[in-house]
C-alpha cells in the first residue's frame, strides 16, 4: 500500500506498459519525454516498462478500412521512427505500430484494452478555437473511455 499526500492509503497498480499515441506533430516529443522519464524512473527501481507507440491512420467512412493511404502511412512511419529512436537511445523497450481506424480515440482505447496498458500518455498542440483551448475530439474521447490512467501534456503556446 502506498500512502498519498492526503493521508489516505491506496493501491498502486504497477505500470508495465505505457501507450503513447503519436500524430507526427511537435507535441509528440513532449509525450515521449514524459513516458520515457516515467519508464526510466521505474527501470531505476528494477522494473521494466514497455513503451508502446501507435500511430492511427483515420480512414474516412467513404473508403474501405483497408484502403492504402500512402501519405498518412508515410507521416506515421516518420513519427514512429522519431519516437522509436528517442526511446531506444535511452535503453528502453519500445514497440511501434500503425493502425487504420475510423476514429482515433476509439482505436487508442481499443489498443489500450487489448495490450493491457496501465497508462496512456498523450500530447496535444496548443490550439485555440473561439478563444478557448481546444483539445479536439480524440483526447476527450480517450479521457472518457480509457480503461487506465491517462496523462495529457500540452505543447507550449507559440510566440505568435
Amino acid at each position: 500500500m502506498a500512502r498519498n499526500i492526503f493521508g489516505r492509503n491506496h493501491e498502486e497498480t504497477p505500470v508495465k506498459r505505457i501507450l503513447v499515441p503519436v500524430k507526427g506533430s511537435v507535441a509528440d516529443e513532449e509525450a515521449m519525454k514524459l513516458a520515457s522519464t516515467y519508464a526510466l524512473a521505474k527501470m531505476g527501481k528494477g522494473r521494466n516498462v514497455l513503451i508502446q507507440v501507435v500511430y492511427v491512420v483515420e480512414v474516412p467512412h467513404a473508403l474501405a478500412l483497408n484502403t492504402e493511404m500512402d501519405e498518412a502511412v508515410e507521416k506515421g512511419e516518420k513519427a514512429l521512427d522519431s519516437a522509436e529512436a528517442a526511446v531506444r537511445d535511452l535503453g528502453l523497450q519500445v514497440d511501434v505500430s500503425i493502425i487504420n481506424a475510423r476514429n482515433a480515440g476509439a482505436a487508442i482505447v481499443d489498443v489500450a484494452r487489448e495490450s493491457a496498458s496501465e497508462l496512456i500518455v498523450m500530447a496535444t498542440d496548443y490550439m485555440k478555437k473561439l478563444g478557448e483551448v481546444d483539445l479536439g475530439r480524440t483526447i476527450p474521447y480517450v479521457l472518457k473511455n480509457a480503461p487506465c490512467r491517462v496523462w495529457v501534456c500540452r505543447a507550449p503556446m507559440s510566440d505568435q
